[in-house]
């Protein structure tokens, strides 16, 4: 049996029974005090245990009581000073109830601040949240605005699902989200969606920032250093080493919120996401780690990431699926001689020349 019930009843049973016990005292207490005043325990016994109805309901029981007294004992009249006590007391009785209706209107306020902020950790990294909460941001907004989109999945999901227990590939699928996510959110993006075995990331939204390419380049080499490092902890064989595909894009976006009036969605759409998508696809089939577009190549030289960019080769001119045009493509490869075209770990080389980019700076 749930035992918290019977231990909010007790301090309400005590309440009541200081309320009568006042009641008592009030009425036939020869004491020329306010006596009255002390029902402003019972209303701060009720602020800490009911809503805001239950406060005005035991509030206004007070108030009664008090007059219920001063009438038993004096019944009209008015001389001396027993109703200016009679009136110190209700008005005790009064401010004591706008104070514990503030207060708790302030807790509600703080509860809900604390639900929005939780609400936004999940898919913006810390710094931004703070920034978001302090500001009071309206996100509802609908923006239009460049950003780079980043899509990663696990390749050969399918596969290792088959051979597991639901409880393994939940855990497998906690840890790998785990990774994924941590990378966007240290460098600066945010998660729109989670797919499955990857995710959907934006650099840019909902507050463009002067390096949104690099820090989705430096989030895809930071997954591809994660993971080989998950693997090593796991002593996973080649064969069965986590891999993952990623795929850039940079363009303009719409950012907003969209759905019915029962469940809304803040997200990032746009013709740059499908692109991000199909590239994330090809990925595999051109052999490579990431792959991304000459626009997001293009980003990232505009924001003085020469460093970045280079670290992609020219993979020439492709027909996504979907689209009439070609497509130019980078690529970045971790390593040649691996059977998997998108094995994580990086030759010597390649790894040296990420230790040596610039380091990442937090969006302000």
């Amino acid at each position: 049996m749930n035992s918290t019930p019977r231990r909010r009843a007790y301090p309400l049973l005590f309440g009541a029974a200081l309320a009568i016990a006042i009641f008592v005292l009030d009425t036939v207490s020869p004491l020329q005090i306010a006596v009255a005043v002390l029902y402003v325990v019972v209303i701060f016994v009720a602020a800490t245990y009911l809503q805001r109805r239950g406060v005005l309901i035991v509030s206004a029981a007070c108030f009664g009581l008090t007059v219920a007294s001063y009438f038993l004992i004096h019944g009209f009249r008015f001389d001396g000073t027993s109703h200016w006590r009679a009136f110190m007391s209700l008005a005790a009785i009064v401010i004591t109830t706008v104070l514990a209706l503030m207060n708790q209107s302030a807790n509600e306020r703080l509860r809900a601040a604390e639900r929005e902020r939780a609400n936004l950790a999940r898919f913006f990294p810390p710094q931004l949240v703070n920034h978001l909460v302090d500001t009071d941001a309206p996100l509802s907004i609908t923006r239009y605005q460049p950003a780079a989109i980043l899509f990663v999945d696990m390749v050969g999901f399918a596969t290792y699902s088959s051979t597991k227990d639901p409880d393994a590939v939940i855990t497998f699928l906690r840890k790998l989200l785990s990774i994924l996510g941590e990378s966007v959110f240290a460098n600066n993006g945010i998660i729109d969606k989670y797919l499955g075995d990857g995710l959907m990331a934006a650099f840019g939204p909902p507050l463009p920032g002067p390096e949104d390419a690099s820090n989705a380049a430096r989030c895809a080499f930071d997954i591809l250093r994660a993971i080989d490092a998950w693997n090593k902890s796991n002593d996973r064989s080649h064969a069965d080493a986590v891999r993952v595909a990623i795929g850039i894009h940079y363009g303009d976006v719409v950012h907003g919120d969209v759905g019915n009036d029962n469940q809304l969605e803040l997200t990032v759409v746009g013709d740059a996401v499908n692109i991000a998508s199909r590239v994330e696809t090809d990925s595999r089939r051109l052999g490579v780690n990431i792959l991304v577009t000459a626009d997001f190549i293009a980003a990232l030289r505009a924001e003085g990431s020469h460093e970045l960019a280079e670290m992609f080769s020219d993979r020439g001119h492709h027909v996504l699926r979907g689209r009439s045009e070609p497509t130019h493509l980078y690529g970045f490869m971790a390593s040649t001689g691996e059977s998997a075209p998108t094995a994580v770990r990086m030759e010597n080389t390649k790894a040296e020349a990420i230790e040596l980019l610039p380091h990442r700076r937090v969006r302000q």
